[in-house]
């Protein structure tokens, strides 16, 4: 079973509707809940997944995914302002107005990856 969750902090200089609509640019089926420090939920990751490869982007959103491998999560933190204008951007995990986490809990980390980002060979998704 895969689970699929979502945290975005919101600093006091953020619009918390527009932190919102960032993290559901990405994840439009998120279940998010306002905590007091932002939004959690569970999200799909079909959008996350057109998103990267219509940005041709799979090398690098694979490269960051085993990356991110501890234990059973994988975890990746992208841009909120970049996620604002429906793009994906990675980032460190600490930044000055922090970042869209997404982090996948996972028994067979290795094929979510290949799900989600599968290998390239000339720009060109290999399935196996």
């Amino acid at each position: 079973m895969v689970i699929v969750r979502i945290s975005c902090r919101v600093f006091p200089s953020e619009d918390k509707e527009k932190v919102r609509k960032a993290v559901l640019n990405i994840f439009p089926d998120a279940s998010l809940e306002e905590t007091d420090r932002g939004f959690e939920g569970e999200a799909g990751t079909d959008r996350f997944c057109d998103l990267i490869r219509k940005q041709k982007i799979l090398d690098s959103t694979r490269s960051m995914m085993f990356k991110g491998i501890r234990g059973g999560t994988i975890t990746l933190h992208m841009n909120k302002q970049v996620a604002f204008v429906g793009k994906v951007s990675f980032t460190e995990p600490k930044t000055i107005l922090g970042t869209l986490q997404m982090s996948i809990d996972s028994e067979d980390p290795e094929s979510v990856i290949d799900r989600i980002a599968p290998r390239t060979v000339d720009g060109e998704e290999v399935r196996a």
